[in-house]
Parts: structure tokens; C-alpha cells; sequence
């Protein structure tokens, strides 16, 4: 049974493995497993809906990103939202240029009839990119320790953007910045 669908912004392999590298640590310390058992990817969640029609949203999120260059990004801070799933992240710099790239992006989803719901608006969206998830409340500490490790900030680029049915994680498609549509 599908959780929902997720347009997700992904990495170059350089950068991706420096987050895997962040799992994989949590995984053999028995902190969290969770991201790599639901076989998901390191990303950044550029919007999210219990329902959507991945066929109506392929062609106009290929055109979107055929005129959108990689994306610079660097994680340089290790946070958590204060609620009761635990989730530890890395935290990208807020650049103009990603705080832009998530606002056009939801622009164009809602010309398609499809609600943003209030945290991928504007105002309201936090980037971040998941490296635990459900992390036992007594072992937050540890996780953060481990995070700290890491030497941020790191830094690489956003080259390809996808949309994933959750979870465990299914691809409907994916696409390069910058790619050309093919007519």
C-alpha cells in the first residue's frame, strides 16, 4: 500500500556517497536502518502528496527541469525536527538558487490542478536530507555524535530530479537537469 509520492532532488555520486557514507555508519552502529530498508536514495524532498497521477506529472516535470541547471549545494549543518519520528538530516546552505529551483517547481504542480500542501510552499519549506529515521530516543545523542564525524560541510551538486512512490521506494521516472526535451 503506497504512502505516497514524492518529487525528490538527487545528487551527483560524489556527494550521494558522503550520505550513504552518513547511513551506513548509523546502520552498523544499529541506530537506523530505516532509509536503506525502504530502499530509498539520498535526496532532498522537493514535494509531497498522498495522492498523485505520476503519467500526468512526467511530461511537464521533464520540461521543467530541461531548463534548470545542476544545482550547487552544501550540507554545513547536522538537525531534527521536534516531533515523534526521530529524523536526523543534513541541512543544505539555503542558497537563493535552491529556495527558487523548490518554489518554480510547486508553481508549475499547481498550473497541473494539484495542491501544495503547506509545507512545500514558499514560506514554509525547509530543505534537509534524511540520514535517519526513526532513531530510538535514547540513542539521539549518539546519532548526533556519529553526524558530527562527518567533517561538513560537503558539498557537490543536484543533477538529477525523480518521482518516487513510497514506501518501500519505486522510481516512476527521473530526469537530468539541464536535458533537453525531446520533441
Amino acid at each position: 500500500m503506497s504512502q505516497g509520492f514524492s518529487i525528490e532532488l538527487y545528487f551527483d555520486p560524489a556527494l550521494e556517497n558522503q550520505v550513504l557514507k552518513a547511513w551506513n555508519v548509523l546502520a552498523r552502529r544499529q541506530i537506523s536502518t530505516q532509509l536503506i530498508e525502504i530502499e530509498s536514495r539520498p535526496h532532498i524532498t522537493l514535494f509531497s502528496s498522498p495522492f498523485l497521477d505520476p503519467a500526468r506529472l512526467e511530461s511537464v516535470v521533464k520540461s521543467f527541469v530541461s531548463k534548470q541547471e545542476p544545482l550547487a549545494l552544501s550540507f554545513s549543518s547536522i538537525g531534527t525536527f521536534p516531533n515523534e519520528k526521530n529524523l536526523l538530516f543534513l541541512a543544505p546552505s539555503p542558497t537563493m538558487a535552491l529556495l527558487q529551483f523548490q518554489a518554480q517547481l510547486c508553481e508549475v504542480i499547481k498550473k497541473e490542478g494539484i495542491e501544495i500542501g503547506e509545507e512545500f510552499k514558499a514560506d514554509a519549506w525547509i530543505p534537509y536530507c534524511a540520514v535517519a529515521q526513526e532513531v530510538p530516543k535514547t540513542r539521539m545523542a549518539e546519532a548526533f555524535c556519529v553526524l558530527r564525524e562527518l567533517k561538513l560541510p560537503v558539498s557537490g551538486y543536484a543533477m538529477d530530479i525523480g518521482l518516487v512512490e513510497f514506501s518501500p521506494v519505486r522510481e516512476h521516472f527521473s530526469f537530468g537537469l539541464g536535458n533537453t526535451v525531446e520533441a
